[in-house]
């Protein structure tokens, strides 16, 4: 019987399982191994593990982590919850099954990307969400933003900090005039004529025919 079971061995999970450790209880974490930022080649932004790649993080928390002598790792899917307060019963894909007094859930988050041809495959190298963990080494050059909502008009105002901007609406919004105004007064180009396809590194090719070329 396991004092807590944790669920995701990413960041979250091994930050509440080191907490739990030293508060000598027993803990077991499982883990599927999709850490979310496996895609990228180097962490940034993280204070002391600025452009150390993401899995040598990982693998170094986790070293520390188990550690703990009261700490299980066990790689793996989990895909069952049964039973109740302090007699819960974990079930693996495998078919084995652990019990613990609590659960706790940290599964992390799942990027859901916009339906473009080329686009997954370039994920964490040349397509990016976060402007703050890969934008500078962009190094002002040019960047493209992929409409997928009324919220990417944020990123678009946004981008110009660190380069040439070019937003793609790609039908997922229509632009309102004064929101084109504002765009245009922050040097921000709109190019409204549907994605084809990601090619090259950052290569947008579009329905028409023409490819515009970016660093991200």
């Amino acid at each position: 019987m396991q004092d807590v079971i944790v669920i995701g061995g990413s960041y979250a999970g091994m930050a509440a399982a080191l907490q739990l450790a030293r508060a000598r209880r027993k803990v077991l974490v499982v883990d599927a191994g999709q850490r979310r930022n496996r895609f990228a080649r180097h962490s940034h932004g993280f204070l002391g593990q600025d452009g150390v790649d993401p899995a040598r993080i990982s693998a170094e928390a986790r070293r520390q982590l188990l550690a703990y002598p009261t700490v299980t790792w066990i790689e793996g899917e989990a895909v069952a919850i049964s039973g109740c307060k302090d007699d819960f019963r974990l079930a693996r894909a495998d078919g084995t099954a652990h019990a613990g007094r609590r659960i706790l859930l940290a599964t992390g988050v799942r990027d859901r990307l916009p339906d473009i041809p080329g686009l997954p495959e370039r994920w964490g190298k040349t397509v990016f969400h976060c402007p703050y963990c890969h934008g500078y080494e962009l190094d002002q050059g040019r960047i493209g933003v992929i409409a997928a909502g009324a919220m990417s008009l944020h990123q678009a105002k946004l981008l110009p900090e660190w380069g040439e901007v070019a937003f793609l609406t790609n039908g997922a919004l229509t632009l309102e005039p004064e929101q084109r105004d504002d765009l245009r007064s922050r040097g921000v180009a709109v190019e409204e004529t549907p994605i084809a396809r990601i090619a090259g590194e950052a290569e947008v090719e579009l329905r028409d025919g023409r490819v515009l070329p970016f660093a991200g």
